[in-house]
């Protein structure tokens, strides 16, 4: 009747009859063996993908570390010492960068690319942050793939390689199209507050210099528009808002500059970026 409970079609045979089958299959059979092989590579593809999400991670946090030190290059009377500090740690993220490369010897990087896609993103935009600061341009992403190509090292070579080939093989990763454009894409959010730090040091040069290249990045992905990647048209709303405060600054201090100190400057230039965010959640 409606409402009982349908009858299974394995419920026709008897408990012990499955059991005796259960009990009957032979594991050194050719199909058991093929299945066990299976098991093998699964967990052993599982395993690699779980370090690599760790590794990615670790990229993650030490270029969150990096960017939040670039950002003491404006105030600090030591502006060369930071950028030394930033480049030790860079040089300790390519570190972490070659164990993902190690892990990716012999496998289809695109298979992984999901695991170590976030740190990549956030690689780039440190290292592009840097570049900025040092020369006030984009670095390219062939630039960037160059400090991805490693040198072997006997230590750790010697698990993987025949010693005889260790003089020869060279370890890379090359970061794809799609993370440099989110990573370059994420680095408008930095140069914006970059720009408030300016004006608050009053540096009155450096937000019509941002003004300018950030305008160029816009203008480079409008050309992207919808056709790119999803990811990629989603972060064209958070760079047009970046663009949208800074030019706010630059207007401000055309017009406003001689009147207001420049103390008071970065005051106002908070409150209009403040007023930029809540008429873009109105709209």
């Amino acid at each position: 009747g409606s409402g009982g409970f349908r009858k299974r079609k394995h419920d026709n045979f008897p408990h012990g009859q499955r059991r005796d089958e259960k009990e009957n299959v032979n594991p050194s059979s050719a199909l058991m063996k093929s299945f066990k092989a299976f098991q093998l590579e699964l967990d052993t593809r599982h395993d690699k993908y779980e370090r690599l999400v760790k590794l990615s991670r670790d990229i993650t946090i030490e270029s969150k570390r990096t960017i939040f030190l670039l950002h003491r290059f404006i105030s600090a009377p030591n502006g060369e010492e930071i950028l030394k500090d930033s480049q030790v740690k860079l040089d300790a993220i390519r570190r972490k960068i070659r164990q993902v490369a190690q892990e990716l010897v012999g496998e289809d990087m695109y298979q992984y690319h999901k695991a170590i896609s976030p740190g990549l993103q956030e690689y780039v935009e440190a290292v592009s942050f840097q570049y900025f600061i040092k020369t006030r341009s984009l670095i390219s992403i062939e630039d960037i793939n160059k400090q991805l190509i490693f040198p072997p090292e006997e230590k750790e070579e010697t698990m993987f390689f025949d010693y005889r080939d260790l003089q020869t093989h060279t370890l890379s990763l090359k970061v794809t199209p799609v993370d440099y454009l989110l990573g370059v894409a994420d680095l408008t959010g930095e140069l914006m507050r970059l720009c408030i730090s300016s004006v608050g040091n009053g540096d009155m040069d450096t937000p019509f210099e941002l003004s300018q290249f950030l305008r160029q990045i816009f203008d480079g992905f409008t050309f992207i528009g919808n056709t790119g990647p999803y990811e990629v048209s989603k972060k064209l709303y958070t760079l047009k808002q970046s663009l949208a405060k800074v030019e706010s600054a630059c207007y401000t201090l055309k017009v406003r500059g001689s009147e207001i100190p420049k103390h008071v400057l970065v005051d106002v230039f908070s409150a209009k970026t403040e007023m930029i965010d809540h008429e873009e959640c109105l709209s």
